[in-house]
């Protein structure tokens, strides 16, 4: 539980934005469909009190998990970290050497991972593949269907 956790600023901001609304209007907006379904009767029997007291527990942990995450983060500081690496924060171009199709990978913490805006987890099996290799490189990942190799186009900050 007390490991850091490496974030980017823009990661680190992301996540208070996230702990700010949740903290506020979701809470509220939850406070009032629970009085709401209370003023609707008997509440053994009201699907509409228990649905928004779920509601409330799950808004709760993602509260706590956030707080956890952001009490062990440390804020990378880019301008300290190598450029000609592929480290956490990089941008990572690479080539798929069997298909020839090229990739653009931004390295993140598993807390910003986001496959679909090309945010990758540096403990994903590409991520820690190219992890502290350079422009040149080749890395091979294995796969349930075979191995995959991967040359090391480009690296930016």
């Amino acid at each position: 539980m007390g490991d850091k956790i490496y974030l980017t600023r823009a990661g680190f901001d992301k996540l208070q934005e996230e702990l700010e609304y949740l903290k506020g209007r979701k809470r509220r907006s939850i406070s009032k469909d629970i009085a709401v379904a209370r003023e609707l009767g008997d509440l053994s029997e009201n699907a509409e009190y228990h649905a928004a007291r779920e509601q409330q527990g799950m808004n709760e942990r993602r509260i706590s998990e956030i707080e956890n995450t952001l009490s062990r983060a440390q804020i990378l500081d880019e301008s300290q970290m190598s450029s000609d690496e592929a480290l956490i924060g990089a941008t990572v171009k690479i080539k798929d050497l069997g298909s020839g199709d090229e990739f653009n990978y931004f390295l993140v913490s598993e807390e910003e991972s986001d496959f679909d805006a090309g945010k990758i987890s540096i403990t994903s099996p590409v991520g820690r593949a190219i992890l502290g290799h350079k422009v040149g490189d080749v890395v091979e990942i294995k796969v349930p269907a075979g191995v995959l190799e991967y040359e090391i186009k480009k690296i930016s900050r």
